[in-house]
């Protein structure tokens, strides 16, 4: 008995482009919001204050972090720290930040719609 493959062509590509995606993207450490609360003084002079706008580089609404997606604070602070994000403010205060202090603080402010 001669058995055909009833794969599609595109099948193997798309599962092998799946399975890449899932392998190579970056682990982020397990955060602590109790550490993260402890670690988030540094962040609440521009972001703890209702209505704060800065004036560097340019006039702006500072974000609330609370209640901010975890993912998209883990990236975004790695981004600042890479330099992908160019504020001059934040890629100072992101490049002293270890990949756990991050996990923590998007662990805080991620549970924290208040904050």
């Amino acid at each position: 008995m001669n058995q055909q493959s009833t794969l599609k062509p595109g099948y193997l590509l798309a599962l092998s482009v799946a399975a890449a995606a899932v392998f190579c993207a970056p682990a982020w450490a397990d955060g602590d919001p109790a550490k993260g609360k402890s670690k988030s003084a540094m962040c609440q002079g521009c972001h703890g204050i209702p209505g704060y706008r800065t004036a560097y580089p340019e006039v702006y609404s500072v974000p609330k972090l609370g209640g901010q997606q975890l993912d998209y604070m883990i990236h975004a602070l790695h981004d600042y720290k890479s330099g992908a994000r160019t504020h001059p403010s934040m890629r100072g205060i992101a490049a002293t930040l270890s990949d756990q202090d991050i996990a923590d603080l998007a662990a805080y402010y991620a549970g924290n719609s208040g904050k």
